[in-house]
């Protein structure tokens, strides 16, 4: 591994380490610093890509449909990228390539989502309210895009820092630290800007008549995420180079075959006991997070403020659930620093995430009284126009965004640190670790995804079935973690981060 000196500025002569050698921490925070572009992208997706998906004409019960594409990547992309960036062995070393590629393509596809109105009128699309087929075809494409670039940024770019850590469990804990605290950076910034209303105002081009106003922020949105994205990725590599690695005779036996597939499927044979349970209470814990960070938003403007795709009330429940995101992003930061002192007590990690887990189910559940609330209190203007809820509502609502950074912040760390602990038994590396705890991840978004329409079309439409059914999960994740889950030696817990990642 080679860096720069960190006395030195850019121009100094680089130093050669070996790839056991620890990098200087500005380096590492350089690298992590990616994280912060990679989530401002990802933050304004769950915040803003629902209601406008729906806006170019994909029915409300479709629109889960289209985020397949993050599990699905998820259980492809990051597994193959990541084994691949360890045998690597291009010039410009294992990683680099890997991260440039992955930064390339999200530039591409947030260039094709923001501009995807404006080419589907320019191909033939009507303008107005009318249905854009092709503006969603554009708009799925560059979905899908993103969904695979972020993947095929994100796990190399952990497996940077692992390298730069030169082996060391304390360094290591720090840079994943420093990785989820840009993780939170960029959702903060991510939900501040997607809550702004006149932030296209910056660029005044990109209002146009195929894209108003609502359309015209998030083109602006992503703009922003493009330029940080790439001059947070230039700049980490420039000041990071690695040595390249020697190539080795591929296995005849394996030869058209992906190993990274053999490798975790035959891990999975040899799983101990705690770590499939483990992965069920990571599975129902995402049945139940899903449906939430997938219509977040959309609860906002059509359940709590009472509005209809493309009106104005509708986009003003949408921004101020943004608003609500990057309200829950905060608690997440400081309930995060919470969980590491919580897990270093007496109170054990699996009672933490059974009572976070019922916590969630809570959080859940209220979504259902606000809506009521919001509901019975509906005020309408002399003209019959209806109006934005009351205070009181929308305190409420805010109120439950925030009350659920508490649990995501569990979610977001203690499986990962149980899992590389209970799998360490099996021979299974930290790669192929991550990788089995990411099968439990996706697996319940992609049915969550594929199910979630139906369930909300079966009960009149709206986003509250889908919550409702995922309280019930989140009671089953916290009753299986409280009865069935071992905990983990405290002495083996303390050497692990409790820092892990979002749902990618």
């Amino acid at each position: 591994m080679t860096v720069q000196d960190d006395k030195a500025g850019p121009s100094s002569l680089e130093i050669q380490q070996s790839p056991e050698a620890k990098a200087p921490i500005r380096v590492i925070i350089i690298v992590a610093a990616i994280a912060a572009g990679v989530q401002f992208g990802w933050a304004l997706q769950l915040s803003l890509l629902t209601p406008y998906v729906q806006l170019l004409g994909v029915p409300h019960t479709w629109a889960a449909f289209v985020w397949l594409c993050g599990p699905i990547s998820g259980l492809l992309v990051q597994p193959i990228a990541g084994y691949y960036s360890d045998h690597c062995t291009s010039r410009f070393g294992r990683r680099r390539p890997f991260i440039a590629a992955g930064a390339s393509l999200v530039a591409i596809a947030v260039f094709l989502i923001g501009f995807a109105a404006d080419i589907g009128v320019a191909s033939g699309d009507p303008t107005g309210k009318a249905s854009k087929p092709r503006a969603t075809a554009v708009f799925v494409i560059g979905f899908w895009i993103l969904d695979v670039a972020n993947n095929m940024l994100q796990g190399p770019c952990r497996a940077l820092l692992a390298d730069l850590s030169g082996g060391e469990a304390r360094r290591m804990s720090t840079a994943n630290t420093l990785f989820s605290f840009f993780m939170a950076v960029g959702n903060v910034l991510g939900y501040a800007a997607g809550s702004y209303t006149h932030l296209y105002t910056i660029f005044p081009f990109s209002k146009t008549d195929a894209c108003e106003v609502y359309c015209a922020n998030l083109k602006t949105c992503f703009i922003i995420a493009i330029f940080l994205l790439i001059s947070i990725t230039v700049m980490a590599l420039f000041f990071v180079t690695e040595t390249p690695q020697a190539a080795t005779e591929p296995d005849p036996a394996k030869k058209g075959q992906i190993p990274v597939f053999g490798e975790l499927f035959g891990a999975l044979k040899e799983l101990p006991r705690p770590m499939w349970i483990v992965m069920l209470v990571t599975a129902f814990n995402w049945v139940a997070w899903f449906p939430f960070l997938l219509f977040d938003t959309d609860w906002m403007g059509r359940e709590v403020y009472g509005g209809k795709v493309g009106e104005a009330l509708y986009d003003q429940g949408v921004r101020t659930g943004s608003l609500g995101l990057m309200i829950n992003s905060v608690v997440l930061g400081f309930a995060s620093l919470g969980v590491q002192m919580l897990a270093k007590g007496r109170i054990g990690v699996k009672n933490i995430w059974g009572g976070a887990n019922f916590l969630l189910a809570i959080g859940l559940l209220l979504t259902v009284a606000v809506t009521k609330a919001a509901q019975n209190s509906r005020h309408y203007a002399p003209d019959g126009t209806l109006l934005k809820p009351d205070s009181d509502v929308k305190i409420g609502a805010l109120a439950i965004f925030g009350f659920l950074g508490i649990p995501l912040s569990v979610t977001f760390s203690i499986p990962f640190a149980m899992a590389s602990i209970f799998s360490s038994d099996s021979g299974s590396g930290q790669g192929l670790s991550l990788g089995l705890l990411n099968l439990a991840i996706v697996v319940p978004q992609m049915f969550v995804s594929v199910l979630s329409g139906p369930w909300d079309a079966l009960f009149g439409g709206g986003n509250l079935p889908a919550f409702v059914v995922g309280a019930l999960s989140a009671a089953v994740s916290g009753i299986l973690a409280l009865t069935i889950l071992p905990s983990p030696p405290a002495e083996a817990l303390a050497n692990e981060s409790l820092t892990g990642g979002g749902p990618h």
